[in-house]
């Protein structure tokens, strides 16, 4: 009897400290679905400007979350919207080089999403609109057979700030965000 108490205590204990690191999703983390894409590091765009054949092009955002366009320079991009991107490309054409641009950018490529932990093939993967927990979890091969199903953790950079959250697979992910898959208990 004192075997099983001890036991279903360090059951118990167990099972509180495992649950220790969880915290509740912020509410800005499922808020970034409905706002406008912000570009980052990976995203590759496509810049049109109007009857202007050698400026329109595909330009990749690198690292410090700019991309070269030619006649102006570098152009930060990290944390701006396309349509903030047109408007500042069209300003800087209009510094010397075109008498009215008119300048339509739109997303290439976004950047990739990370699936991780109990999945058949974890790795770096495609992103594309729409992209949920289940769909991302079918590109990395499928649940293993000792996964949780029933949610995922998923570490999204909210506002510059990397936060981890517990979201049911029902939910959509983002463009650079990682897909951690957990190991179901029992």
């Amino acid at each position: 009897m004192k075997w099983l108490s001890l036991t279903s205590c360090a059951l118990l204990a167990g099972l509180i400290a495992g649950c220790s690191g969880y915290r509740p999703t912020p509410s800005t983390f499922n808020a970034m679905a409905n706002e406008p894409y912000r570009l980052g590091a990976g995203d590759r765009l496509r810049v049109t400007v109007f009857e202007q054949e050698g400026l329109t092009n595909t330009y990749s955002v690198d690292q410090a979350g700019y991309f070269a366009f030619p006649l102006v320079g570098p152009v930060a991009a990290r944390g701006h919207t396309v349509q903030q991107i047109e408007a500042t490309l069209a300003t800087k054409l209009k510094q010397g080089f075109l008498r009215d641009p008119d300048v339509s950018v739109e997303v290439d490529r976004y950047r990739p999403v990370f699936v991780m932990g109990e999945v058949g093939a974890a790795g770096q993967y495609s992103y594309v609109p729409g992209l949920t927990v289940q769909k991302a979890v079918a590109m990395a091969g499928g649940y293993s057979a000792r996964a949780n199903q029933a949610n995922v953790d998923i570490t999204r950079n909210v506002n510059g700030e990397v936060v981890t959250g517990r979201v049911p697979t029902s939910d959509s992910i983002l463009p650079g965000d990682t897909v951690y898959v957990r190991e179901r208990l029992f």
